[in-house]
């Protein structure tokens, strides 16, 4: 058994090509830890999202801190502290804080792939991605 501290303070920057802007990451639970669960918790600061993706397996969002938005290139949702977000396999979408707010969530998922569908050349601020 093993005790694990969610503590955001603790995350560090996440630069990855799926990133936007300020984001920080903090694995709570990885391969190490569990062969068939991944979580971690994800801070996204002013803005920051990731890129319209999808994974191979569900992804469950849950909102810890703040608010921002989940979107699919059809429709926007807006979420805070204390919602629960599912995403189907293979379901296009992107998620992350708007603009002047952070957002925190647990995202929960397991051994997968992902694949980035944005290119970096075609970036626009959230609303303008999603025709908000």
């Amino acid at each position: 058994m093993k005790v694990i501290k969610h503590d955001p303070a603790s995350a560090v920057p996440n630069h990855a090509p799926i990133m936007i802007g300020d984001v920080a990451n903090q694995v709570l639970v990885g391969e190490i830890d569990s062969a068939q669960v991944r979580i971690s918790s994800v801070t996204f600061r002013d803005g920051a999202r990731n890129r319209y993706h999808r994974h191979s397996c569900d992804q469950i969002l849950v909102i810890t801190h703040g608010a921002g938005t989940i979107a699919t290139p059809e429709q926007t949702y807006e979420v805070e502290e204390g919602d629960v977000v599912v995403i189907p396999a293979g379901q296009l979408h992107s998620h992350g804080s708007g603009e002047g707010q952070e957002m925190t969530h647990l995202s929960i998922v397991v051994p997968h792939e992902t694949t980035i569908e944005e290119p970096v050349a075609q970036f626009a601020p959230m609303e303008m991605a999603t025709g908000r």
